[in-house]
């Protein structure tokens, strides 16, 4: 029976560089780019962190997060000009977001106008306690009820 080496032994150079890789932002194109910053800052109280505009391409982005790059991955919403609306495709699947209290952060996510889309409860099938809650974009995104 072969021996099959884990990846840092078999390619160490390339381990080396790659274990300081980190997930910097995900990109969401928007319809509403103010829509969607009321509603991860004031829904899901996230902070805007910068905005960029670039009139030649004719798209501004906006990042949002809890903590700026390095601390935390953030979030890019891209406004493309004078387009409103996307289809998610079939291959998106959804943003994830741990918290404290997955029932607490549906009930305020509800009293600030989020929607919940699928109530706090266990995951089919386990014990992880999860909801799930839906931007304005209709972009889905997991709550995970994680330890403090």
């Amino acid at each position: 029976m072969a021996v099959i080496l884990p990846q840092r032994q078999r390619f160490p150079a390339i381990y080396a560089t790659i274990r300081r890789m980190r997930i910097l932002h995900t990109m969401l194109r928007v319809g509403d780019l103010q829509r969607s910053i009321n509603f991860y800052t004031q829904v899901l109280g996230m902070q805007l962190l910068r905005t960029s505009e670039n009139p030649e391409y004719k798209y501004t982005l906006a990042f949002v997060g809890y903590e700026a790059n390095p601390a935390q991955t953030e979030l890019e919403l891209t406004y493309n000009w004078g387009v409103d609306h996307y289809e998610a495709g079939t291959a998106y699947g959804h943003i994830a977001l741990g918290v404290e209290d997955v029932y607490a952060a549906c009930a305020q996510i509800k009293a600030t106008g989020g929607k919940v889309t699928r109530e706090a409860g266990p995951v089919k099938g386990g014990n992880t306690l999860i909801a799930f809650v839906t931007d304005p974009d209709g972009y889905k995104i997991e709550l995970i009820q994680r330890d403090a």
